[in-house]
């Protein structure tokens, strides 16, 4: 593949990292992406609880596709840092990454991600916050947010009024789709509508919600998944939307509510 003309608005099924090892620095505007969490590799949330019912249906209990999402703590950090060290390469002088993850409770305590995120320049810290959920776990109360780290190179600037969004986010979950973790379109929506970047590469792209978010406000996107499973379902949503462009507008706000 050569860059851009066999990236630009396509969802590449292969491994991210290899992907982006290939492309040339500061070539993106922005990254907007949300790893898989390693929520196999857990101390104690309800997908080892064994109450069954519905919850032991739940799309994330079933696992990903073509990723099992449980490896050691230590290499899941190290893994992380490496992608970021490739997205941050990537992106302009005026870009920035907007890194979605969720801190959670392990062995008894905090586990913040710093171990991820200490050696890039956070700008700030968004609060994503959900409704719902379950918590198994008495030792804590009920979490019912995630954390989008803004990863900025100095030169990153708002778009115009944009500045006047807050930093606690609240958006609507539900569990309607085919990916056991989803974004919310709405939420991508306000972070790129946020930039004036043309074009955003998401490296686990899941079931394309930043490609479909970048369509809607006519962006270029770039899209990389691991799963040829969700590069199907994502495609058939990118085409979906290009016969029914009036469909971004009404495509449900998704997300999984983790319980630990």
């Amino acid at each position: 593949m050569k860059f851009p003309d066999d990236y630009i608005n396509k969802i590449i099924c292969a491994d991210s990292l290899t992907i982006m090892r290939q492309m040339p620095d500061k070539c993106i505007d922005l990254v907007v992406t949300s790893p898989p969490y390693n929520l196999k590799n857990s101390t104690g949330n309800g997908m080892k609880d064994g109450r069954g019912g519905k919850w032991a249906n739940a799309a994330l209990v079933k696992g990903y596709s073509h990723y099992d999402d449980n490896m050691p703590h230590e290499k899941y950090s190290q893994w992380q840092k490496d992608c970021l060290t490739e997205m941050f390469r990537l992106i302009k002088d005026d870009g920035a990454i907007f890194y979605n993850h969720k801190w959670r409770v392990q062995a008894g305590l905090l586990q913040d991600r710093q171990e991820i995120v200490g050696d890039f320049p956070v700008r700030q810290i968004i609060i994503w916050r959900r409704k719902g959920g379950i918590n198994f776990n008495s030792g804590y109360f009920l979490p019912t947010y995630e954390v989008i780290y803004l990863i900025a190179k100095p030169k990153f600037k708002l778009a115009p009024k944009a500045n006047a969004h807050g930093d606690v986010w609240e958006f609507t979950q539900e569990m309607n789709n085919e990916h056991p973790a989803p974004f919310p379109v709405a939420l991508i929506d306000r972070i790129i509508s946020s930039t004036k970047a043309q074009t955003i590469l998401d490296p686990f792209s899941g079931s394309g919600t930043t490609a479909i978010a970048a369509m809607g406000l006519k962006r270029n996107f770039i899209g990389i998944e691991i799963s040829p499973d969700y590069c199907k379902i994502s495609e058939n949503r990118i085409e979906r939307n290009k016969k029914q462009p009036e469909l971004l507008k009404s495509i449900p706000l998704i997300h999984f509510q983790e319980t630990l």
